[in-house]
């Protein structure tokens, strides 16, 4: 059953209704004595307040207000010469033993990190290789922003990118690098590949952080959000930390395939703004589609 989380358009900025809970939840804890260092070179990360792109509404109790915060973030995208590719048969299943590094070892060189450097401000994302010749996917919202586009990879290689393809309602685009050869495109799993509680990594640039990994399980399916300007639907949720900076980063099973691109998070509050356990990525079946029609766009 498709789960709809959005802001109830009664309540104010100070108090949300839960979705269709009557019962009150406790404050959210007190944050925490120190402070997040910016970004590097003073860049952000595209952020999304509830109403203007809520994720999930949370109950205010004992006085103090829920909040709704949707973090939402980049990756990068550019003209294919060799495509990635799609697996039929991935089982994301993990046993007792089994090594993840072995996993990233075998990803990490397929994400990137994405920067859009404006005359006002500059943004930083993520984004994952599609393409040998550096064609990369990240998310709309995270090359919404006017101003020049650049690729890092993992090695630190930095090179310019421009915007070549954008999905506004599946929130996904290609940004195409330049001067880039001999790439590993990523492996897509399929949706039927997914199960709740399946192991899964997300890899991308949380809080400026590159090449950062963190592991969950995937909590739910089928989860929608309404941004208040575009509803996403047939989400996965995951409990890996996701942060600003991931988005359009990769969520991957521990066969190394990818199964979703890291979209949007759910926080306490609006001021606290650090991951709570509860993502959300679009899913490898959407995903692949889009990149599909995408590049039918390309000149």
């Amino acid at each position: 059953m498709t789960d709809l989380m959005t802001r109830p358009p009664s309540q104010s900025d100070d108090a949300y209704a839960g979705d269709q809970h009557d019962q009150t939840m406790p404050p959210p804890p007190p944050a925490p004595p120190y402070s997040i260092p910016p970004a590097p070179g003073g860049r952000h990360w595209p952020r999304r307040i509830a109403g203007g792109a809520a994720v999930l509404a949370l109950v205010a109790g004992g006085g103090t207000a829920g909040g709704v915060l949707a973090e939402r973030y980049l990756a990068d995208n550019q003209t294919a010469t060799t495509s990635s590719t799609v697996a039929t048969n991935a089982n994301a299943t993990v046993t007792d033993g089994d090594s993840l590094a072995a996993v990233v070892k075998a990803v990490q060189p397929s994400v990137v990190t994405v920067m859009v450097d404006g005359t006002r401000s500059s943004s930083l994302g993520s984004g994952v290789v599609i393409s040998s010749d550096g064609l990369i996917l990240t998310n709309n919202h995270v090359i919404a922003e006017d101003g020049t586009v650049s690729v890092r990879l993992s090695s630190g290689k930095t090179v310019p990118a421009k915007v070549v393809a954008t999905d506004t309602t599946n929130d996904l685009a290609l940004v195409q690098a330049t001067g880039l050869s001999g790439l590993t495109p990523v492996t897509f799993g399929t949706n039927a590949s997914v199960a709740i509680g399946d192991t899964v990594l997300a890899f991308g640039a949380p809080l400026g952080l590159e090449n950062t990994v963190t592991s969950g399980i995937v909590s739910a399916l089928n989860r929608s959000v309404d941004t208040g300007t575009e509803k996403l639907s047939g989400l996965f949720q995951t409990d890996a930390a996701i942060n600003e900076g991931n988005s359009g980063g990769a969520l991957v099973d521990t066969a190394g395939h990818v199964i979703g691109i890291n979209v949007a998070i759910a926080t306490a509050s609006q001021t606290d703004s650090g991951s709570i356990g509860v993502g959300f990525a679009i899913p490898a079946d959407t995903v692949v589609k889009v990149i599909s029609q995408l590049k039918s766009q390309i000149p």
